[in-house]
Order: C-alpha cells, then sequence, then structure tokens
C-alpha cells in the first residue's frame, strides 16, 4: 500500500476507535497494524499487491488470516476502511461481517503536535 493512503486509512481507523497503527514491513513497504485487545496483532496489505489481505500474529506466530478480498484492488479508502473494520478475526480464517460494529471513541492520532517532525515533513 502506498505509504500515504495507509496514512489516511489509519486516521480513518482511529478515528472509529481501531487501534491501528503505519506499518513499516521494508524499504518503502507499508501496511495497516490493527491490535486486537487479546493480544494478536493483524497485519493488513503489507506486501505490495494491488489486493487486501492480512496476516493475524500473536507472539510472532501466525494464528490465522484473512485471504484476498475480491475485488479489493479497485476499493477506495472508506471501502478499505469499511472492509477492516468488518473483519471477524475470531476463527483461524477470518471472514467479513454483514454489518459494520458501531464506532467507538476516537484514539488519538499518533504523534500529536510531533507527528510531522517525527515523519520528516512528508505529508501532502
Amino acid at each position: 500500500m502506498e505509504e500515504f493512503k495507509a496514512r489516511r486509512v489509519v486516521d480513518a481507523l482511529r478515528d472509529r476507535g481501531t487501534n491501528a497503527d503505519l506499518a513499516r514491513v521494508g524499504v518503502y513497504q507499508f501496511g495497516i497494524t490493527i491490535k486486537l485487545p487479546d493480544g494478536r496483532e493483524v497485519t493488513w496489505d503489507s506486501d505490495n499487491t494491488a489486493s487486501l489481505e492480512a496476516q493475524v500474529m500473536r507472539n510472532g506466530v501466525l494464528v490465522g488470516f484473512v485471504p484476498e478480498i475480491e475485488g479489493s484492488e479497485d476499493y477506495t479508502e472508506e471501502q478499505i476502511v469499511d472492509a477492516i473494520v468488518r473483519a471477524d478475526y475470531d476463527t483461524p480464517i477470518a471472514t467479513e461481517r454483514k454489518t459494520a460494529p458501531p464506532p467507538e471513541a476516537p484514539l488519538p492520532r499518533k504523534g500529536g503536535v510531533f507527528r510531522r517532525f517525527i515523519d520528516g515533513f512528508r505529508y501532502q
């Protein structure tokens, strides 16, 4: 996923109350990390492919995944946020809920006032 797109998706998820972070998995390789309450972490779209998929990890061990979502290569940012929020991670092969859960209280954006300094003024 492109860096600025990933940042916008992370911000939209945090505005919905989802504990999301920008995942830096390689040189110019970005994705989205969701921290689940039970200690698992979900990393979305970190492999530079056009479609959405995710890996669910606990203590560095793969415990589940979200298979490639058909047609997701053409998703808008709002559709990406919706797909991530509707994912149900309770089974090893995650499924999508029919409807998204209601938004929770927004979480603050990482970095606060110093966000632009930390990231080197690269925002568009």
